[in-house]
């Protein structure tokens, strides 16, 4: 499959990078059927840019693929890579592709991976980048793979940290992921019922949330959470010691608990596995085209090509609506 004129490719590469989002392996078993029923051979590039550079190829069919469309994690694995943003770097890494006969790569990741993309496919490699971030902060993608899983894994973590909460009248800090981008906690914080949501979009005080809190308890709750991203301005640590130093204003006992990597490790929900699957083969179609050097994601249900020049060096931000709506219902 390759446009008019063009010569047909027959090897092609794909990899995961960066941090590690629910749902990877099933883009990674589209991206190898799509592929294979255009009979085009697929090559697994292990631990990312990192194996590219150390020459770490693996040959994947059908069968390769069976089995892993429930699994977390990602097959090929992933590895930050500094080595690659020198040109002796892409340089050996240009060679390893050569070497392998592979004409294209397929890279799925978050901001981090598809600047690598937009790298790869300046230097003449045809690239596609699959839109893969639990962050959610990437362009060209209302939700992209493995939000859903780490939203629903820090929401059943909200649940049971609020009904320890009420029985012993305690308010909860949660922290989620999200080192720039907040759109884990307030969704989470929206879903869970939090009564303060601490992202690093939008700047808080210690005394304001403080206040939010006594003026609950004073109404007669019987606990309360509020939910942190990693990111925020005002962090968990200095939130929780403020709250403490002001244990007799605040009238709940205040305890703190970081979710951490606990997040990216679930098995990827129906709506990941969908939506990777959807991802994945749309981006293998897309770079046996010859129609490379953008970001598949899904606007509006609507699977969308964004160029990599407007995803790279740039991130989104949350819904100042949404904020406001969870802002409204703590009461």
């Amino acid at each position: 499959m390759a446009g008019a004129g063009e010569k047909p490719v027959k090897r092609i590469g794909v990899l995961t990078s960066g941090g590690d989002a629910p749902g990877m392996n099933a883009a990674v078993r589209a991206v190898v059927r799509m592929a294979l029923e255009h009979q085009v051979e697929v090559i697994g590039i292990l631990n990312g840019f990192a194996g590219m550079i150390d020459g770490r190829f693996r040959p994947l069919k059908d069968r390769d693929v069976g089995g892993i469309l429930q699994h977390g994690g990602t097959i090929l694995g992933s590895a930050r890579s500094p080595a690659f943003k020198t040109e002796p770097g892409q340089q050996t890494a240009l060679k390893n592709l050569e070497a392998q006969g592979i004409e294209g790569v397929i890279v799925i990741g978050g901001n981090g991976s598809q600047t690598g993309a937009y790298h790869l496919n300046k230097l003449g490699i045809p690239t596609v980048g699959v839109a893969s971030t639990i962050d959610n902060d990437l362009i060209g993608s209302d939700v992209t793979i493995g939000v859903d899983t780490a939203l629903n894994i820090a929401l059943e973590a909200i649940d049971r940290l609020k009904v320890t909460a009420s029985s012993h009248r305690r308010a909860f800090l949660v922290e989620v992921m999200g080192r720039d981008c907040g759109y884990l906690a307030l969704m989470a914080g929206l879903a869970g019922g939090a009564e303060a949501i601490l992202v690093p979009e939008i700047e808080t005080s210690a005394e304001a949330v403080l206040s939010e809190l006594a003026e609950g308890y004073k109404s007669g709750k019987t606990n309360a959470i509020i939910v942190v991203a990693e990111g925020s301005r005002l962090t968990t640590e200095q939130l929780l010691a403020f709250c403490s130093l002001n244990q007799e204003s605040l009238g709940f006992d205040i305890r703190a608990t970081t979710l951490g990597h606990v997040q990216r490790g679930g098995i990827p929900t129906a709506y990941d596995r969908v939506l990777a699957s959807v991802l994945g083969a749309a981006a293998a179609e897309r770079l046996l085209t010859g129609d490379a050097g953008v970001v598949v994601g899904r606007v509006e249900s609507k699977v969308t090509f964004t160029p990599h020049v407007d995803v790279v060096g740039r991130t989104k931000g949350i819904s100042a609506d949404m904020y406001e709506l969870a802002r409204r219902l703590a009461r």
